[in-house]
């Protein structure tokens, strides 16, 4: 047995292990009995749940794995709805998917590409998953994409701010509802105007893989069309955890904002490394020197504590939202678990119902008619208002937030503050655009 089979579990509503009457899997295989990889034919179906469980965004897993069980309660009629109570759609009642009782495995992507495509294999081939979700890498995400697209299954995204997942490495099989590094870009930029003004001069830390690459390049060109000057761009190893020798170099270079491109433990490591060498109380070309965070989440500002206070950056979504949706996620989320939830948990459960209601609007849990049900879907009630999963490339259009970290807090949950809802049409883009040029959506691969 693999280091994956040890760490996938599948459980039951009753808290069973499956076995037997579960429906063989057919990825990679001819098989004339199944119209499409790993059909489900008995009176169950199972989600293949794949989140770092180790790693620099192992917090983030942990909080993807509640809300995918919460999710999974949901749809099994348990609990008291949540979102499905509030989504715009109908089609879902509280019998599992088209009357089949959802089941789940969940793996270990590590963050690692290699480890994660592994997993997600072994849930396709030897556990029948028809769907494989979650991750909070876009070098995991497009990686697992990939494979899902080879092996005739959905993919339904987790955390992936790359613009790539949606853009030159975009698959047919693939959807990403979480916002990307353009939008963030879009976002943060008119704000960062108003706080700092157009003369200023940025250093940028990135972490080096696919999702650092296209934040540093969406941040670079929004903040360079205000006027700002970028004087360095320095990449950082994923696995790095002390950021000494990186932040050392900024005090010498003119700088008079570091933007730090990182993510989970990378920026809480970073952040404070920056805070340690004293660089919020410099003065720089007459300014007052400010670092920026462009992805952000809850989590993360609980690692880093104090360090966050009055630091800007975007984010997905955030508990604290009083629309009707979030406030329903937020409850059921705070009653099953005790605290509310990270924006790693909002993106998962709704990827969850999002795909789970597809099936059910397209009668069938062929990847194509699932495809079919999702591209040009528009709804609203799920936390972030109307919003639009685009055919030209699977991704989510929806508002996006802009926050900064709270200067008095109330508690370890209440850390980040909403300073403006970024409306939808300040942060679409065509789907031409050179951000995203390159890749090739293709047809639909049903797999058997």
């Amino acid at each position: 047995m693999s280091e994956f089979d040890v760490s996938r579990r599948r459980v039951l509503k009753t808290g069973a292990i499956a076995g037997a009457g579960v429906a063989l899997p057919t990825i990679f295989t001819a098989s004339s009995a199944a119209a499409f990889t790993n059909e489900p034919t008995g009176g169950t179906v199972t989600l293949g749940f794949n989140v770092p469980q180790t790693g620099p965004y192992a917090d983030e897993g942990a909080d993807e794995l509640r809300a995918y069980e919460l999710a999974v309660e949901h749809l099994n009629g348990g609990g008291d709805g949540g979102m499905m109570n509030t989504f715009s759609s109908k089609a879902l009642q509280g019998n599992g998917i088209l009357g089949k009782k959802v089941e789940y495995v969940t793996g270990d992507t590590q963050t690692k590409s290699d480890a994660a495509r592994a997993s997600a294999k072994s849930m396709i081939e030897k556990d029948g998953a028809v769907m494989i979700t979650g991750g909070s890498s876009s070098g995991v995400a497009i990686a697992v994409q990939g494979l899902c697209q080879e092996a005739g299954v959905i993919f339904m995204a987790g955390l992936t701010h790359s613009n790539d997942t949606t853009g030159k490495d975009k698959k047919a099989n693939g959807f990403r509802h979480f916002f990307n590094g353009y939008m963030s870009g879009a976002a943060l930029a008119p704000v960062l105007k108003n706080l700092y003004g157009t003369d200023r001069v940025a250093y940028h830390l990135t972490a080096d893989y696919t999702w650092g690459w296209t934040q540093e390049e969406s941040i670079a060109a929004a903040t360079e069309a205000l006027g700002w000057q970028t004087v360095n761009k320095v990449r950082t190893p994923l696995a790095a955890t002390d950021f000494s020798s990186y932040i050392a170099p900024v005090l010498n270079s003119g700088a008079d904002v570091l933007v730090l491109n990182h993510y989970g433990g990378n920026m809480v490591n970073s952040l404070t490394n920056a805070v340690q060498f004293g660089l919020r109380e410099k003065v720089v070309n007459g300014k007052n020197f400010e670092i920026v965070v462009p992805l952000y989440s809850r989590l993360m500002a609980k690692g880093a504590g104090e360090n966050v206070k009055g630091i800007h950056g975007s984010t997905n979504w955030h508990w604290t939202l009083q629309d009707e949706g979030s406030m329903a996620f937020v409850k059921s989320f705070g009653t099953k678990y005790g605290f509310p939830p990270s924006q790693a948990a909002h993106t998962c459960y709704v990827q969850t119902l999002l795909y789970a209601d597809a099936v059910e609007r397209a009668g069938s849990f062929n990847p194509c008619a699932v495809v079919e049900a999702l591209e040009g879907f528009e709804f609203d009630g799920m936390g972030n208002g109307p919003t639009l999963y685009r055919a030209e490339d699977h991704q989510c259009f929806k508002d996006v937030l802009v926050v900064r970290g709270k200067e008095n807090p109330t508690s370890e949950f209440d850390l980040l503050e909403v300073v403006e809802v970024t409306p939808r049409a300040q942060v679409e883009y065509a789907p031409d655009h050179p951000m995203f040029a390159g890749g090739n959506l293709g047809s639909c691969n049903p797999g058997a």
